[in-house]
């Protein structure tokens, strides 16, 4: 089992930037990538960003630009540097991570972020 606990959501102004965390603990080992997925109120969760055990990265269309996934190995924890938010970008952000197995799939909390126009 992989447990993942993620942090730094919060109310931020149109443009501001906010930084979410993932820390990861348990069987680390299985897992080859990392992501962040958002869910909007009436919407379906979406892929925001996602990054490889090897450093490729995946940017959905809206964010390229604005915001960078990134992972510290050593401290078993991905990042999301969120700059310039728009309302738009308002949401309830999860950390997924993702195993070798189908299996391997789990899913964090969940941290909101709210962007005031």
């Amino acid at each position: 089992q992989v447990q993942l606990v993620e942090s730094g959501g919060g109310l931020v102004q149109a443009g501001g930037s906010l930084r979410l965390s993932c820390a990861a603990s348990g069987r680390v080992f299985t897992i080859n990538t990392m992501g962040w997925y958002r869910q909007a109120p009436g919407k379906q969760r979406e892929l925001v960003a996602a990054i490889i055990i090897g450093g490729s990265t995946n940017y959905a269309d809206s964010v390229k630009g604005r915001f960078t996934i990134s992972r510290d190995n050593a401290k078993n924890t991905v990042y999301l540097q969120m700059n310039s938010l728009k309302p738009e970008d308002t949401a309830v952000y999860y950390c997924r991570a993702i195993g070798y197995k189908i299996s391997d799939n789990y899913w964090g909390q969940g941290t909101q972020v709210t962007v005031s126009s």
